[in-house]
């Protein structure tokens, strides 16, 4: 894939912040950001949820889920962002178990990846952030904000996203020419 088609992960928690702020009316799409930014799960995936999925979900509680691409199990943990965001969505409207959580609103269909690109690209716009966003910004968001402001080692982010190996996780959540001049720096 082109450097110029590969999409960035949202680095800064202000901007994450702003999203949210942005989606605080939008109940739907506030827990797609949520849960796609808290999760790590691929969007792909995360819209293939069901209402019964999430149902009398509680922080802490998991999710087991198949991946589509792989077919490996993973899962997804219900945390308090998540939880909060989850009982504003499911306290609007009715819904029935058999439902997408992520549905259109036209079809009841699960909204489509192009969809949510769009979405993803509307939402960074509004905020005025620059560069390349799209469906897989939310995920590679998770791993970015686990790393960086978390201190979370790239072996653990493979395990998370099931990838072959922490080279791979490198190169998905992409580590920046700033990251290396910055240890150039450290005396020893």
């Amino acid at each position: 894939m082109a450097a110029s088609m590969t999409k960035e992960p949202i680095r800064d928690l202000g901007d994450i912040k702003s999203i949210k702020q942005l989606l605080k009316s939008r109940p739907r799409d506030h827990l797609l950001f949520v849960m796609g930014i808290n999760s790590g799960i691929r969007l792909g995936d995360l819209l293939q949820l069901k209402v019964a999925h999430v149902e009398g979900c509680k922080v802490g509680d998991s999710i087991e889920i198949r991946e589509s691409k792989t077919g490996k199990q993973n899962f997804l943990i219900i945390n308090k962002e998540i939880g909060r965001s989850l009982a504003v969505y499911m306290g609007h409207g009715k819904r029935c178990s058999d439902d997408y959580l992520f549905g259109s609103r036209k079809s009841g269909n699960p909204l489509a990846l192009a969809t949510v690109n769009r979405m993803v690209q509307a939402w960074t716009k509004a905020i005025n952030l620059k560069g390349n966003y799209g469906g897989r910004t939310l995920r590679k968001t998770f791993g970015y904000v686990q790393r960086v402001h978390y201190g979370v080692g790239f072996e653990i982010l493979c395990r998370r996203y099931n990838h072959s190996n922490p080279a791979v996780t490198m190169r998905y959540i992409g580590v920046q020419p700033i990251e290396v001049s910055e240890i150039m720096m450290h005396d020893i």
